[in-house]
């Protein structure tokens, strides 16, 4: 399933839960799409964060630390 596809699915589960309720394989079904689409928004979050360089008006880099360990593959929480 594409990902329009799949908040296309969350959004029909999300308003019949509101007017007729759902069944329980709809409800684990929404459960599921809520979180692959999660997963989805973090892996981009993080990939747009880690390719971020952050500069001064002067043109110096100025990239928080973190950030940097990120890109550079050794930020371990």
């Amino acid at each position: 399933m594409q990902f329009k596809e799949k908040i296309d699915r969350i959004n029909v589960l999300a308003n019949k839960a509101k007017t007729t309720g759902l069944s329980i394989e709809e409800a684990k079904e929404q459960t599921r799409l809520r979180k692959e689409y999660l997963e989805s928004f973090r892996a981009s979050m993080r990939d747009t964060i880690e390719h971020v360089k952050v500069l001064d008006p002067e043109g110096n880099d100025v990239t928080p630390d973190k950030v940097k360990r990120l890109r550079d593959g050794k930020y371990l929480n």
